[in-house]
């Protein structure tokens, strides 16, 4: 099944890819202007914006497809490679939607695909551009730098109670304590459902992707140039999790944007667009 992806520009190929709950729409003015060096990719995940998810009722409440996965929360250790499978699934679907070398920008979630596939594709992906992004999403014994366990199985049962609800408390902690924080959230919430609802097994998805994943082991194998970008005040992937990934990374630098949190592309547009020209120049 394809996924769903919108083109602009000419050049060489970079792709996009969006973050938990969001859609290839969320890079907003930033597109126009990558395109006018690059043919840029704006990925929908699936069941994201106009990807299909493959379950016989795409859309909120469908859950029996391919990507489906038990409603959480439950104990961590149970299904704890589910999300490590849903992630590789992803990443096949990744590789067999584009036939060429590319650049690959992630954002959040987006940023653990972007390591997954360069890991899995190293022939196909040449570079990386890790945003807002970690190796490890939740906490564990020997890593602090991510949300607490109870945090998120909190918030996955929020989901299932209350979808849009939960949705958009999850907008407001991607900008907390940014600059324009208050612009910044109104954009988000106009953006959110503007191609549709994602649907709920593929958060579901998402959220064992965010549960299980733990990519530290597998980053000094990952050898493609990478820009890793921080927003000083993100609170949702702190800056020490990039400077992790910069460090760990055999070819990696960090560049953190002062006063942003979660969304740096929306809250600080030209610096994050000068920081990826920079790079890829």
């Amino acid at each position: 099944m394809s996924l769903h992806v919108e083109s602009h520009g000419s050049g060489a190929p970079l792709v996009l890819i969006h973050g938990w709950g969001m859609h290839g729409g969320i890079w907003g003015s930033v597109v126009p202007q990558l395109a006018q060096r690059f043919r840029v990719h704006c990925v929908d995940l699936p069941g994201h914006g106009q990807s299909l998810f493959p379950s016989p009722m795409n859309g909120r409440g469908s859950g029996r497809g391919q990507f489906a996965a038990n409603p959480l929360p439950q104990p961590l250790s149970r299904l704890r490679e589910r999300g490590v499978e849903l992630l590789d699934e992803i990443v096949g679907q990744l590789v067999a939607q584009f036939d060429e070398s590319l650049t690959v920008c992630g954002w959040s979630l987006g940023g653990q695909v972007a390591l997954r596939w360069a890991q899995l594709a190293p022939v196909q992906v040449q570079r990386l551009v890790l945003v807002s992004s970690t190796p490890c999403f939740v906490e564990r014994g020997d890593w602090l730098c991510g949300m607490a366990q109870a945090a998120l199985q909190q918030f996955a049962a929020e989901l299932e109670r209350d979808y849009a609800a939960t949705l958009r408390r999850f907008l407001a902690l991607q900008v907390r304590g940014s600059e324009n924080e208050r612009e910044l959230l109104l954009t988000l919430r106009e953006g959110l459902f503007s191609r549709g609802e994602p649907g709920l097994a593929a958060l579901r998805g998402g959220l064992e992707i965010l549960r299980d994943t733990d990519l530290r082991a597998e980053l000094p194998a990952i050898r493609q140039p990478a820009l890793v970008i921080a927003g000083e005040r993100d609170k949702l992937t702190p800056p020490e999790a990039s400077l992790y990934l910069a460090q760990a990374l055999p070819d990696a630098r960090v560049e953190e944007i002062a006063g942003a949190a979660h969304t740096p592309f929306l809250s600080h547009p030209q610096i994050f667009l000068q920081h990826i020209n920079e790079f890829l120049a």
